[in-house]
C-alpha cells in the first residue's frame, strides 16, 4: 500500500499537488493537478487502494464527497499530531519535545461544501511532508508502535466516517417533528411562547404568587423562588426536585419544555434540518479522551422526546447498536481480570456480578461498578467498593493506580497510548509547594482535595479513552464490512458507544451481522484473544425511538 501525500501549492492558485510516496515517507514521484480535476484524479487513484495522507479531513474531505468521491483510507496529520504529541509512548520523540508549532493549533473549519479548495480556509500550516516524516519516525522510535499505529489509524478512519456521516446526513421527518414538538408543547408560535409552555409558565407564577416572573432569566426566577420561601442555592432540577412546595411539579415540567424548545425546537429544526437530513459538524477527537463532540446541531445530545423524527427513507430500514456496559467490558480486558471477564459473557454484565454473588441486586453492580471506573467516594458506590476490590482486585487496582498517578501530577494513558493532559501550571506549583518543608497545613488540604479531583479524571481517562478506542475500531471495522453490502447501507450517527446505520431494508439483516461482526473484531484488535464479550443490543427499525 502506498502514500499519497495531498497538498498546496503556494506559488499557484487553484492547484494541487499530488507525492507518491513510501511507507517510509520517500518520495517516488509527484504531480500537479487542477483543483477541478482533482475528483476524478483520487476516483482513479482509489483503484490502488492508497493511504491518503493530507493536513485535515474537516477541510479536504468534503469537497471530494460533494463530487462523489469516497476514498478507503488516510492519514490526517493534524490529528495524528495531537496524539503523538502527548503519547507517552512517543515521549522522546522531536516531535514530542519540539517546540509548539503551526500542527498544535486547532482544526481548520470545514469547507463550504461543493467547493474543492479555492475557498477552503487558510493554507496548509507547514510543509506536510516533513510532518509526516517526523510522525513516521516517532512512530517508529516508541515504546508501543504497534499500538499506536493502530491508534492512528483508527483515529484517522473516524474522521473519514465523521464527514461522510455529515454528508450522508441522517435521515429526519420534519412533519414528524413538528407533529412531536406540536403535541408537547402546543402549536409553533412565532410571537412568544407555545399554549402548553405559556400554561406551565402561568400556573408557575401562581404558585409563586408572582404574575410578572420573567422564568427564563435565572437571576429573577432564583428570586422569584426565594421570596416565595424556597430554599434554594440555584435554579437547577437538583435543587427544584428536593422543594415541598406547589411549584416544583409545574417548574420542573417548564424547564425540560423550555429545553427542548431551545435546544431541539422549531427553530433548530429549520437550522439544521435540509433536504429530509439532519447534517451535524462531528469533531472526532473533541473530547481530550477521545471521545466525539459537536460544534454545531447537537448530535450528542438528541433528547429520547424528539427521535420519533430520526425515520428512514420508504424501503429502508435503521439498524441501531449499542454496546451493553462497555466501559466495565474495556476496564475487564484491560486489566486481564478474569473474575470480571467472566462476568461479562453475559448480555447484562450487572447481572453477571449479581450472579457471581457479589452484590444482591443489579442497580447495587451498577453503582459499584461506576463507582469504581469514576471514583465514587460516597453514597452506595462507596459503600460497595469493598466488595468490588474483592471480587475483582486486578480492574480495581488499574482505576486506582489511575487514579494515584492523577493525584501526584503524573499522567495516565488509554490502552492504545493516547495520553492525558498534564495538571496545569498553577495545580503543579500547588503539588510541589504542598510538598515542601513547613508547608502551610491549609495549602496541603487544598492540594489533596485537587489532587484528588485529578485523580478522578485520570481514573476514568483510562477506561473512558480505551472504550473510546474500541468503538473507533468497531466504526472502521463495520465502515469496511458496509462497503461489500450492495444497496449502499451507510452508517449516519455516533454517540460514543452507539452506531446507526442508514440501510435498504432487504439487506437489513445482513447489516445487523456486519455490526456484531464488526465488535467482535474491534475486541480482538484492541486486547487478542481476550475472553470479554462485547455485546450489543441490536434493532432493526423505521424510526430511532424505537430502538430503545
Amino acid at each position: 500500500m502506498s502514500l499519497l501525500l495531498l497538498l498546496d501549492d503556494p506559488s499557484r492558485a487553484g492547484v494541487v499537488e499530488l507525492q507518491s510516496l513510501t511507507d517510509q515517507g520517500e518520495p517516488l514521484g509527484s504531480e500537479v493537478v487542477a483543483a477541478g480535476d482533482l475528483a476524478a484524479i483520487v476516483a482513479e487513484r482509489e483503484a490502488d487502494r492508497p493511504r491518503w495522507v493530507w493536513d485535515d479531513t474537516s477541510r479536504r474531505y468534503p469537497p471530494l464527497l460533494a463530487a462523489g468521491v469516497r476514498v478507503e483510507r488516510c492519514h490526517d496529520l493534524r490529528l495524528c499530531h495531537a496524539i503523538l504529541r502527548r503519547s507517552v509512548y512517543s515521549q522522546s520523540s522531536a516531535l514530542a519535545t519540539a517546540p509548539a508549532g503551526p500542527w498544535d493549533g486547532p482544526r481548520v473549519p470545514p469547507p463550504v461544501e461543493g467547493s474543492l479548495f479555492d475557498d477552503a480556509g487558510p493554507s496548509t500550516p507547514a510543509d506536510p511532508l516533513d510532518e509526516l516524516r517526523v510522525q513516521l519516525a516517532a512512530v517508529a522510535g516508541a515504546d508501543e508502535p504497534g499500538r499506536l499505529r493502530l491508534l492512528l489509524a483508527a483515529e484517522s478512519t473516524g474522521a473519514l466516517i465523521a464527514a461522510e456521516m455529515q454528508h450522508d446526513g441522517m435521515p429526519w421527518s420534519v412533519e414528524a417533528h413538528d407533529a412531536l414538538l406540536t403535541d408537547l408543547l402546543g402549536p409553533r408560535s412565532r410571537g412568544g411562547r407555545p399554549a402548553k409552555l405559556e400554561a406551565l409558565a402561568d400556573e408557575v407564577r401562581e404558585a409563586l404568587g408572582q404574575p410578572s416572573l420573567n422564568l427564563d432569566s435565572q437571576p429573577d426566577l432564583l428570586r422569584g423562588l426565594r421570596s416565595a420561601g424556597c430554599d434554594v442555592g440555584s435554579t437547577g432540577k437538583w435543587e427544584i426536585q428536593h422543594l415541598d412546595h406547589p411549584v416544583k411539579e409545574p417548574l420542573l415540567a417548564y424547564k425540560k419544555l423550555a429545553r427542548l424548545l431551545s435546544s431541539n425546537g422549531w427553530a433548530w429544526m429549520d437550522t439544521w434540518v435540509h433536504d429530509g437530513r439532519f447534517r451535524p459538524d462531528y469533531v472526532p477527537g473533541g473530547v481530550v479522551t477521545g471521545r466525539w463532540a459537536t460544534s454545531g446541531g447537537g448530535a450528542l445530545q438528541l433528547p429520547a422526546s424528539i427521535r420519533g423524527a430520526v425515520r428512514a427513507d420508504d424501503g429502508w430500514k435503521l439498524v441501531v447498536a449499542d454496546a451493553a456496559q462497555l466501559e466495565p467490558r474495556v476496564l475487564a480486558a484491560m486489566s486481564g481480570d478474569a473474575a470480571m471477564a467472566a462476568a461479562g459473557r453475559q448480555a447484562d454484565l450487572y447481572q453477571g456480578v449479581v450472579d457471581a454473588g457479589i452484590v444482591e441486586t443489579r442497580s447495587e453492580a451498577k453503582y459499584a461498578m461506576l463507582g469504581a471506573i469514576y471514583g465514587a467516594t460516597t453514597g452506595p458506590s462507596a459503600v460497595l467498593m469493598p466488595r468490588l476490590t474483592k471480587a475483582y482486585p486486578q480492574a480495581v487496582a488499574l482505576v486506582e493506580a489511575g487514579a494515584r498517578a492523577g493525584e501526584r501530577g503524573d499522567v495516565v494513558s488509554t490502552w492504545l497510548g493516547r495520553t492525558s493532559p498534564r495538571p496545569n501550571a498553577s495545580r503543579q506549583a500547588e503539588l510541589l509547594a504542598a510538598s515542601a518543608e513547613g508547608a502551610d497545613a491549609e495549602d496541603v488540604r487544598a492540594a489533596r482535595r485537587h489532587g484528588r479531583d485529578w485523580g478522578r479524571f485520570t481514573r476514568n481517562f483510562i477506561v473512558q479513552g480505551t472504550a473510546a478506542e474500541w468503538a473507533l475500531c468497531w466504526m472502521a471495522s463495520l465502515r469496511r464490512r458496509l462497503l461489500a453490502v450492495e444497496g449502499r447501507p451507510h452508517l449516519v450517527f455516533f454517540l460514543h458507544d452507539e452506531v446507526m446505520v442508514h440501510s435498504p431494508a432487504d439487506v437489513a439483516d445482513v447489516v445487523a451481522v456486519a455490526v456484531r461482526e464488526s465488535a467482535v473484531e474491534a475486541g480482538r484488535l484492541l486486547f487478542g484473544d481476550t475472553p470479554v464479550d462485547f455485546a450489543l443490543n441490536v434493532a432493526v427499525v423505521d424510526s430511532y425511538d424505537q430502538a430503545k
